[in-house]
C-alpha cells in the first residue's frame, strides 16, 4: 500500500516506458536510413523538414541538458540525433547536395551546440529558443506530410521510422507528466504525436499497391 500511496506503480510505469522510448530509438531512425541507401534515392523525403527536425531535437536535447532534468526523461535524444546526423547525411548525398556550402553549415552547427552545452553561450538565449521548438518541429512534419501528399510517392519513406515516432513521442506525454510536468514539453510532444501519426498514414496509403 505504500508503494501505491507513494505513486510508487505511477513511477515505475514511467521509468518502464522511458526505457521502452530509449530502446525504440536506438533504432527509430535506421529503417530510414536503410530505406534510402537501398533505393539511392530520397524522394517523397523533405531535406527541409529533415533540418527543422534536427534543429528541434537539438534545442530540446540542451534544454533538458541544461535544466538537468532525470537523464531518463530525455536520453533519447543524444540516440536520436546521431541517427538525424547519419540521415541527413544521406538524403544530401542522394541528392547530389554535399557541397561546400554543407560542410560550411555543418560547423556553424557544431559551433552553435557545443556553445550552448559548455554554457559559453548564455543558457538565456537557450530559453528563448524552447518555444520555438513545438512549432520548428510541428512544422518539420507538416512538411514531411506535404512532400509525401504532393509527391504521392512515399518509397523512400519508412513507416517503422514514422511509427516509433508517434509511438516514443505518446509515451514522453505520460513520463513528463510525472517528471517535470514543464508545459512547453508537453504541448511538444503532444503535438508530435498527432503529426507522426498523420505522416504515417499518408506514407502507409501512398505505398499501397495502386490499382489498374
Amino acid at each position: 500500500m505504500d508503494l501505491l500511496d507513494d505513486r510508487g506503480i505511477l513511477y515505475i510505469i514511467a521509468d518502464l516506458l522511458s526505457l521502452i522510448t530509449i530502446a525504440s530509438c536506438l533504432v527509430s531512425k535506421v529503417p530510414q536510413i536503410q530505406t534510402v541507401q537501398k533505393l539511392k534515392s530520397a524522394t517523397g523525403l523533405s531535406l527541409n523538414g529533415l533540418l527543422m527536425e534536427l534543429c528541434s531535437y537539438s534545442v530540446t536535447m540542451l534544454y533538458n541538458f541544461t535544466n538537468r532534468y532525470a537523464f531518463l526523461s530525455y536520453m533519447e535524444y543524444p540516440i536520436l540525433l546521431i541517427q538525424e546526423y547519419a540521415l541527413v547525411y544521406v538524403v544530401l548525398k542522394y541528392s547530389n547536395m554535399l557541397n561546400k556550402p554543407a560542410y560550411i553549415w555543418s560547423g556553424v552547427y557544431v559551433a552553435i551546440f557545443t556553445g550552448f552545452a559548455t554554457a559559453i553561450i548564455p543558457s538565456s538565449v537557450l530559453m528563448m529558443l524552447v518555444p520555438l521548438t513545438t512549432p520548428v518541429g510541428a512544422t518539420s512534419k507538416v512538411m514531411q506530410l506535404v512532400a509525401i501528399l504532393k509527391s504521392k510517392d512515399a518509397q523512400s519513406v519508412s513507416l517503422i521510422t514514422w511509427a516509433i515516432s508517434a509511438f516514443t513521442n505518446s509515451t514522453r506525454i505520460y513520463t513528463i507528466l510525472l517528471d517535470s510536468g514543464d508545459k512547453m514539453l508537453l504541448a511538444n510532444f503532444g503535438i508530435s504525436t498527432i503529426l507522426s501519426t498523420s505522416v504515417f498514414l499518408a506514407a502507409w496509403y501512398y505505398k499501397k499497391p495502386k490499382k489498374e
